[in-house]
């Protein structure tokens, strides 16, 4: 085992923040996560995961222990007479992993296109977007038991998945580390357009109906998918300063009809029909609408970051440092409460 020493942590995150990391290493097996634990345990050090690096930041002092990046790669196809299971990598490019389903003729994840960072940490929030979520299509997760050292199996029911959330997000955080996704796909399996606003712009630019071959059309759908998200500069782009993200910063509120009531009460009170979708008696309020109407505008600047201009619910970095970005975080988080009574939650790791 060969520990890297010093290592910017800011090369290693799609926002390009963090200081240093004492140690630093990649791991592409199990065995070998399991022995820098051993190691970490014994010296007394702490320790972090990463893999892509697009839903975490670091302190502007770095991380005084050892920071292992998951490099499993490998993707194991398996087909059934009515399914198709593929299992990947922890370490494996998620947009890749996408593509390669549409390949196959596999619907499902190609709403997910565009989105940065690898297939192990898709479980751990429940990636989601245009109305498609990975716990729609997975079989199992495999992750190793920080406390135990030993391989564990978890099924689809044992993830507690929810709206942005899983058990190795909250109930089980720090607990496991994931080392590779069971993907279980329908064949031949139609795609659904859920999300409004992209089933307008596929029903008038893309001919989707006109298609009769299933790949044919999951790419146009995936092309409208990347189209819109570039558009919101949501794909990693090096001459996008906008898309210097962790993506979305806040997830959207999800309120109970009670909750529901006392926000619209709030809202009318400074003439605003908020924006809602409702779901099993839940309400999802959209948050770039509760950040705008709080205050704070696309393309607001404070100090070397900022919201991007083409998405109020990414912060972006300019050339500032991550004390300044969680400044501007809590500044948004404070406005939204004072107006509206709703506390953002933020979407990545933020590590001290």
């Amino acid at each position: 085992m060969i520990l890297s020493e010093n290592i910017l942590l800011s090369n290693y995150t799609t926002i390009n923040l963090g200081g240093k990391a004492k140690y630093f290493i990649e791991c592409d097996n199990s065995e070998s996560i399991i022995s820098v634990l051993k190691f970490a345990g014994k010296n007394n050090l702490k320790l972090q995961i990463i893999s892509g690096g697009s839903n975490i930041v670091f302190s502007d002092n770095g991380f005084d222990g050892i920071v292992v990046k998951i490099n499993i790669k490998g993707l194991n196809y398996t087909d059934d007479k009515n399914y198709v299971n593929i299992v990947s990598g922890a370490g494996e490019n998620w947009d890749d992993f996408v593509k390669y389903c549409i390949e196959n003729n596999l619907s499902g994840v190609e709403c997910l296109s565009g989105i940065p960072g690898s297939v192990g940490a898709t479980p751990v929030q429940n990636v989601g977007a245009y109305g498609q979520e990975v716990k729609e299509i997975i079989e199992s997760v495999t992750a190793v038991d920080r406390k135990t050292f030993e391989i564990v199996i978890f099924k689809n029911s044992e993830c507690d998945f929810d709206y942005r959330n899983s058990r190795f997000k909250e109930k089980d955080k720090d607990r496991f580390i994931i080392t590779s996704v069971n993907f279980k796909f329908i064949k031949n399996r139609e795609p659904e357009i859920k999300y409004p606003e992209l089933n307008k712009i596929i029903n008038a630019s893309t001919g989707l109906n006109e298609s009769r071959n299933l790949k044919d059309k999951l790419y146009k759908i995936r092309l409208a998918v990347l189209n819109l998200r570039k558009k919101k500069s949501m794909v990693i782009d090096s001459d996008d300063l906008n898309s210097r993200s962790c993506g979305s910063f806040f997830t959207n509120p999800v309120l109970n009809k009670t909750e529901f009531n006392n926000f619209i009460k709030k809202a009318k009170i400074h003439n605003l029909n908020a924006p809602f979708f409702e779901n099993e008696n839940l309400f999802k309020i959209p948050a770039g609408w509760l950040i705008e109407n709080s205050g704070f505008k696309k393309g607001y600047k404070y100090k070397g970051v900022g919201i991007s201009e083409n998405h109020s619910l990414a912060l972006v970095n300019y050339n500032g440092t991550t004390k300044d970005l969680l400044a501007l975080a809590s500044g948004i988080e404070n406005n939204v409460y004072e107006k509206f009574g709703l506390k953002l939650s933020k979407e990545p790791v933020i590590i001290p």
